[in-house]
């Protein structure tokens, strides 16, 4: 069955690939190249794992987006090329989606909203990262007016998919360049308005360049002529058993900068190819001239360039493309999970290993204990950027981390604990990166009073949220007769009681809140006396964005401009949806998701 659909595959999504392609070839930066002759194993740098970044065209651009989503506690951002929202092909692991919806935005576009609610799910479950891990990120996007693989319908769908996360100032939308499906450069390539082998264009505009600097902020000017770095070919079975079984080929490439091999502290970029772009079917090509090792060498980024390989067998992937519907596990291929998701990420670690840590803090001790908060204070860790401090139940943990933003002095206050009680603390120093240092021995301290007669509950999520309401789930306390639900607009702000009367099973709706805004829960439990536990962790959610909704006939959506004349029909802009006959007769909802894009559908 998923055979017989790769001849509408390979037209839908990555035409038949050009014999005899012209290419700009200018003088180009050339880096030497080791591995030609010998695979070496990954290296270990200096770099730090918090400074992670992420991009890729076509197949690469979803396989970013789920890498960016599924790792985002490590990433700085990402930037994408022809791709779409995480998750668009769903978990049947059939091409189906993947075919019309998720390329060519027929019969409609991705359902965005459905997305979101998979990705929280996910979230909240821990198969993928915590999303208030996107917040602070930047993200990068391009569609060329020419890509009819990927229609723009589909990369709107990825902004919309991005502004419920983050903030609108983080999110960059290229739209308006007469591009072709191709990686998108200033220096190299095909006609800028083609769809053709090697899926480079030269549009003299410098994609690479671009996304660097959306992520990571002013960068040097990017290097000419001969580069000072190493390409190297590395053996990626070292990560992935029998790669070839999961659709990754045995090498993959790295590019070093002669600092990052001199040991100064770097970051890591991954860059994903496209279908048919591996280094099977053009060589080299890819990583040479895709525009990033110019940039890389002046700027301490390595860049990692890992390889698929194509296969006509079971799991069949005949274009050598990224695992972004579910070809090798249907189920878990896009989660931290996935078999392509979780040997990047060993990548990832790997090269990042030669990071030092920093050492331990000393000195941690309680004062000013009390019932139910307490004061730990450490001694300074040289070249520290701040520190996180862990609390545990036992001595051997686990221990969760309590301090929602970066602690910059040596103490901090813990409140909110049950009287009576024994709790474990550690402290460790954070990099300016990010990245968390040694642990301090475990310290023991027991609160004061009483012991508390009921536990808060645990496993709190935030499980589902609409433009109004957050849903939120948790794992009851033994002898429980309710819970109470408190939340507040800030990580460390004041609560508010969300619910009237004790919840008395395990689930709440928050309910009458502001679109696009992230709220902040914790919960407790209640005795049958009515005594109330110290409180849960701490989650988040963030409510779906507004949408704007227009009732009307056809014909009066066309005048307004929420609606195009096609064949005798109405059509919705942006969505492209058949709306019916282009008359007054006729009349359709229109629901505005995003600038300049409107879907049929339901108001409230």
């Amino acid at each position: 069955m998923m055979r017989s659909l790769y001849p509408a595959f390979a037209l839908a999504f990555l035409t038949t690939a050009c014999e005899n392609t012209a290419l700009d070839h200018p003088s180009s930066p050339t880096p030497s190249v080791l591995g030609t002759s010998s695979v070496a194993k990954l290296g270990a740098y200096n770099a730090d794992i918090h400074q992670t970044s992420v991009s890729g065209i076509s197949s690469g651009g979803y396989m970013a987006v789920q890498m960016h989503v599924a790792f985002s506690s490590i990433m700085k951002g990402a930037g994408i090329f022809a791709g779409g929202p995480y998750h668009c092909s769903g978990s049947s692991g059939s091409t189906r989606e993947a075919l019309t919806t998720c390329t060519i935005a027929s019969p409609h576009a991705p359902d965005v909203k459905s997305l979101i609610q998979v990705t929280d799910q996910r979230a909240a479950a821990g198969s993928i990262d915590a999303t208030a891990n996107l917040s602070a990120q930047k993200v990068w996007l391009f569609s060329g007016t020419q890509d009819n693989t990927v229609k723009r319908p589909v990369m709107d769908a990825l902004q919309q998919y991005y502004q419920h996360y983050l903030p609108a100032a983080n999110l960059f939308y290229q739209t308006d360049l007469a591009a072709g499906h191709a990686q998108i450069t200033d220096t190299y390539g095909s006609a800028c308005g083609t769809t053709q082998a090697p899926y480079i264009n030269n549009c003299g505009y410098d994609g690479a360049g671009l996304l660097f600097q959306q992520i990571y902020g002013a960068l040097n000017p990017r290097a000419t002529g001969t580069l000072g770095g190493q390409l190297i070919q590395f053996d990626q079975s070292q990560f992935l058993g029998n790669p070839g079984q999961k659709g990754m080929d045995t090498t993959g490439w790295v590019y070093v900068p002669s600092a990052c091999a001199g040991n100064q502290p770097c970051r890591i970029h991954v860059a994903f190819h496209g279908c048919e772009q591996y280094q099977g079917k053009i060589g080299s090509t890819y990583y040479t001239h895709a525009g990033y090792n110019e940039w890389a060498d002046n700027n301490n980024i390595i860049v990692l360039y890992p390889q698929t390989v194509s296969s006509n067998s079971s799991p069949g992937n005949p274009k050598g493309c990224w695992d972004w519907w579910g070809y090798n596990d249907g189920n878990t291929y896009d989660t931290r999970d996935g078999d392509q998701m979780a040997a990047i990420k060993k990548m990832i670690d790997r090269l990042t290993s030669g990071h030092p840590a920093l050492p331990a803090p000393t000195g941690l001790s309680a004062s000013a204990v009390g019932d139910a908060s307490l004061t730990l204070s450490w001694n300074s860790v040289a070249g520290a950027g701040g520190y996180k401090v862990y609390r545990g139940t036992s001595a051997g943990g686990p221990f969760v981390a309590v301090n929602v933003t970066m602690i910059t002095g040596t103490t901090y206050g813990d409140s909110g604990l049950s009287s009576g009680t024994a709790y474990y603390y550690e402290v460790r120093a954070l990099d300016g990166g990010g990245s968390a240092g040694l642990p301090s021995d475990v310290l023991s301290v027991t609160t004061t009073g009483t012991p508390p007669s009921i536990l808060p509950p645990t496993g709190l999520a935030a499980s589902a949220t609409t433009t109004s309401g957050i849903s939120l789930k948790w794992t009851g306390a033994t002898g429980a007769s309710g819970y109470n639900l408190y939340r507040s607009t800030a990580a460390d702000g004041a609560t508010t009681q969300a619910n009237g009367a004790p919840v008395t099973g395990i689930h709440f709706t928050d309910s009458g809140l502001a679109a696009s805004t992230t709220y902040y829960y914790v919960a407790t439990s209640l005795d049958k006396a009515g005594t109330e536990s110290a409180a849960s962790t701490q989650v988040s959610g963030t409510t779906a964005a507004a949408s704007t909704c227009y009732s009307d006939n056809n014909w009066n959506h066309f005048v307004a401009g929420r609606a195009t004349f096609c064949l005798g029909n109405a059509c919705a802009v942006g969505s492209g949806q058949n709306m019916g006959f282009l008359n007054i007769l006729y009349h359709t909802t229109l629901k505005k998701t995003a600038p300049n894009y409107y879907v049929i559908g339901t108001c409230p």
